[in-house]
């Protein structure tokens, strides 16, 4: 939650550098990355919290029983969607590591054994240029936190259906 603190920072330098200095070309991409950071690492916070929004106009009236009957089956369309989204985020990583087949997965694995070797590493195409691969494993990182907590939460509703304490 800090990390909001070090965004408005790097944005209050841009707005300083724009008006009295030369213009700095990092401050609005850094901005972009802290913001990346700060919305993926903070979903499954908040997931772990209770503090995610959900559409009360019907949900508020529910027995806890049936809100978690609910939740199970809607957790299923998460557990789906995240799974397609960390593959799509390994796949982005690879190719951001130079890695320009389709099996992402092979060339981890071959990373680790040695078989593989990293190639020219991917940049953004904006004038500062930086490498892309910290921001990406970063989402890989935490799209998987997000998917072990949402099979956490499909674990704590499958036991309050069945009439478990949590």
């Amino acid at each position: 939650m800090y990390m909001i603190f070090v965004m408005i920072g790097v944005l209050l330098w841009s707005s300083i550098s724009k008006t009295f200095f030369l213009p700095s070309l990092w401050t609005l991409e850094i901005a972009q990355f802290l913001m990346v950071a700060y919305y993926i690492l903070g979903g499954p916070y908040s997931i772990q919290l209770g503090s995610n929004v959900r559409m009360d106009l019907f949900y508020g009236e529910w027995s806890d029983r049936r809100k978690a009957q609910v939740d199970a089956f809607t957790v299923l369309f998460l557990l789906f969607y995240l799974g397609v989204l960390l593959y799509g985020a390994f796949a982005s990583t690879a190719y951001s590591f130079g890695h320009y087949s389709d099996e992402p997965f092979s060339f981890f694995t071959g990373l680790l054994t040695g078989s593989e070797e990293i190639g020219r590493l991917e940049r953004s195409s904006t004038a500062w240029r930086p490498y892309l691969w910290p921001i990406k494993v970063l989402m890989c990182f935490g799209i998987f936190l997000m998917l072990l907590q949402a099979i956490s939460e499909l674990i704590k509703d499958i036991a309050k259906i069945r009439g478990m304490e949590i």
